[in-house]
Order: C-alpha cells, then structure tokens, then sequence
C-alpha cells in the first residue's frame, strides 16, 4: 500500500511536470480571451479607468510559439459621457523556455509569455482627444494551467495608438487578466464536427 501511494505521487508529479508544456506544442490551438482589462490612459487630456473584453485565438506554428488573432472591445464611463475603444488585429505569443526563466515560475504549472499585437485600433473618448489608427502592443505575461487544457493568465501590456484624430498619439498601459483553452488540432476538429453536424 505505501508503495503504491509513493508511486502515485511520484507519477502526479511528473504528470504536473508536463502538464504546461504538453499544450503549447505545435500543431495546437488556443482559444480564449481577456475578461478583465483594466488601464490607465495616458492622454493628458483625458485619463480614464476601463474594462474591456478581448477575444483570442491562435494556432502554435511550432513548439511554444502561436500566431492568430484577437478583437477587443472596450467601454468605460466618463463624466459626462461613455468612452468606447475597440481594435482588431494579429497576435504572436511565445512561451519561454530559457532555464534561467523557468526558475522564477512559482510552480510546475506555470508559463512566462511574451505577448505582441499589431492591428487597426481606436479610443474614442466622449470628451478629450480621440485616435484610431495603428495599433503596436507588447507585454509580458504568465499562464497557470489550473486544468490540463485550461490556462488562468495575466498579462501586463503596453499598447500604441499612432494615426488620426484629435490627437495623433495615444498611449495605454493594460493589465488584463483572463484564460485560454489549449486544444489539440485533432480535439478542435472533432468538436467542430460534433457542431456542425447537430
């Protein structure tokens, strides 16, 4: 009996162990998004607290690193009136994989990420300076896989708006906080059949 239970444990580590790089292999999907976006504006005119939704998907091209797409769409409320921001455009995600990285990882289950976005994006705000145009983000992030094909995430970003409007600039800082599922190709098909064919 006590071998079977040091069997057992030894057997969930090592389950645990792969659990955060079995998901991030080439050939795989992850789909998701950010529920909570929580930012500060850095227009001098205007500096607002916001929530925004941001949707993801992207398909891992090799082993840790994903390309795809997201949406967001963002409101928040500002005296007197309602401020809108949204955006669309192209992702890039790269899981690290440097040693010396994955010995500040809090647990077996945890990633670091650097995250990147290029896209057409605006901030509208109902008083103060509006901009739409090119949108550049990057930032870091980690995911915790809180289940095999389940990632809770946080990402700390920065986003530049450069084109038209009021003002040619705007400049956010964002942290967003959300999950991603992590699927097979195989699995993602399959599920699609099973809909499709309902």
């Amino acid at each position: 009996m006590k071998r079977m239970r040091h069997l057992t444990l030894a057997l969930s580590i090592v389950l645990c162990g792969m659990v955060a790089n079995a998901q991030i292999q080439k050939g795989n999907i992850m789909v998701g998004g950010t529920l909570a976006n929580l930012g500060l504006n850095f227009q001098k005119s205007s500096t607002q607290f916001s929530m925004d939704l941001t949707p993801k998907a992207a398909w891992f091209i090799k082993d840790g690193f994903a390309l795809g797409g997201y949406v967001n769409l963002g409101l928040s409320t500002d005296n007197p009136g309602t401020n809108v921001n949204y955006g669309v455009g192209a992702l890039a995600r790269y899981f690290v994989e440097d040693k010396n990285v994955r010995k500040l990882e809090f647990s077996k289950r945890s990633r670091f990420f650097l995250e990147g976005t290029v896209g057409f994006a605006g901030f509208n705000p109902a008083n103060g300076a509006s901009t739409n145009g090119l949108d550049i983000g990057v930032g870091p992030g980690i995911s915790y896989f809180i289940t095999p094909n389940v990632g809770l995430e946080g990402l700390l970003k920065y986003d530049l708006t450069v084109g038209f409007g009021n003002s040619t600039t705007s400049n956010r800082l964002n942290l967003g906080v959300g999950f991603q599922i992590y699927l097979p190709s195989a699995r993602a098909k399959q599920i699609y059949r099973e809909e499709r064919n309902r």
